[in-house]
């Protein structure tokens, strides 16, 4: 059978509550109701912007979401197939590309507005080959100069020249 990463409505004490709604990110079959038991709860989700705990008063409003991450990526390697919403909020954290994404220049931009600023990756992890090679070229001197056949260095090397070296 196919299995679906969807949003379903929890089950509340009392009935629902109209007006607030929260979502539980489950594993489902894909021909289940929405709101019967599922074979696994991965996370929730609140779509009402609300001020973090702790947050200044003032501060900007966020949606809530959580998540089992290992567990996400777990179903979508077998093969679990997300729903749009959930497409939509696992590529917010980092675990999906977008579906729908302009082309060219503008992707890199688009990446950065629909991700959560938290989930960008660090500068040390993120560097591109063409940045290390504009630091890589910065570092080392030229073979075929004058300056570089007095410093020492090798002609047809890549590694800067050792500083410790005599």
């Amino acid at each position: 059978m196919v299995l679906k990463l969807r949003l379903a409505r929890p089950a509340t004490p009392g009935g629902s509550h109209r007006h607030r709604p929260r979502y539980n990110i489950v594993l489902a079959h894909a021909r289940t109701a929405r709101d019967s038991k599922p074979l696994e709860v991965l996370g929730t989700y609140n779509p009402i912007p609300q001020t973090p705990v702790g947050a200044e008063p003032g501060s900007r409003q966020q949606k809530d979401i959580k998540i089992d991450v290992s567990r996400a990526k777990y179903w979508l390697g077998v093969g679990a197939q997300p729903s749009d919403t959930v497409w939509r909020l696992l590529s917010m954290i980092g675990l999906l590309e977008p579906k729908y994404l302009p082309s060219g220049e503008q992707t890199e931009n688009a990446l950065k507005a629909v991700r959560f600023p938290t989930h960008e990756p660090k500068t040390g992890k993120g560097v591109t080959d063409a940045v290390r090679a504009h630091q890589l070229q910065g570092q080392l001197e030229p073979a075929d100069t004058a300056e570089g056949a007095t410093s020492g260095a090798v002609a047809g090397t890549t590694s800067p020249q050792d500083p410790n070296a005599a």
